[in-house]
């Protein structure tokens, strides 16, 4: 069996900075494995390309450039944001403010982002919303543990059910 639209694929992967030589990011060895519906837009298009027509036992190894990835860093994605806008029920959230905190935030058409607070000061607050790992370059390495046949609900659902996957 190949990995194509609608496998249930089982595999273990490093995920380096870069390179092979990189910054170590995560990594799956002694884990649990990532289990995932291959083909419905759950992982990076260019992470999913680089799996399509791999074998179970298979091994693989690829970069891929941030702009294919999470997106390059935006300078434009760090704003100044009132301090005001973080109190709650009348009280200044202070258990929110903390540098490196990420919460959740709403633009103005609602939609909901995530945020990471990078300096706090008397009047407002410099949140960070690009990803985390915009701007970083990824370099994967791993083998294909399993590959198997998606069954009608996990199509339907969009995600993998049972050992690995979402548990209804």
């Amino acid at each position: 069996m190949v990995i194509e639209k609608n496998k249930v694929v089982t595999l273990h992967y490093k995920l380096q900075e870069g390179s092979l030589e990189g910054n170590l990011i995560e990594e799956t060895h002694g884990k649990d494995p990532l289990v995932f519906l291959y083909g419905v837009g759950q992982m990076i298009p260019e992470f999913e390309r680089q799996l399509s027509g791999k074998k179970e036992g298979d091994t693989f190894s690829f970069g891929i450039k941030s702009s294919e990835a999470y997106g390059d860093y935006n300078p434009k994605a760090v704003v100044t944001i009132p301090k005001d806008s973080f109190v709650i029920d009348g009280e200044l959230a202070t258990d929110l403010l903390q540098v490196g905190k990420v919460i959740p935030m709403r633009d103005t058409e609602g939609n909901q982002l995530m945020g990471t607070i990078s300096e706090i000061h008397e009047e407002d607050v410099l949140m960070d919303f690009n990803h985390p790992m915009a701007g970083v370059d990824l370099y994967f390495t791993g083998n294909i543990e399993d590959i198997r046949d998606a069954t009608a609900t996990e199509i339907e659902h969009g995600h993998v059910h049972g050992p690995g996957g979402h548990q209804h």
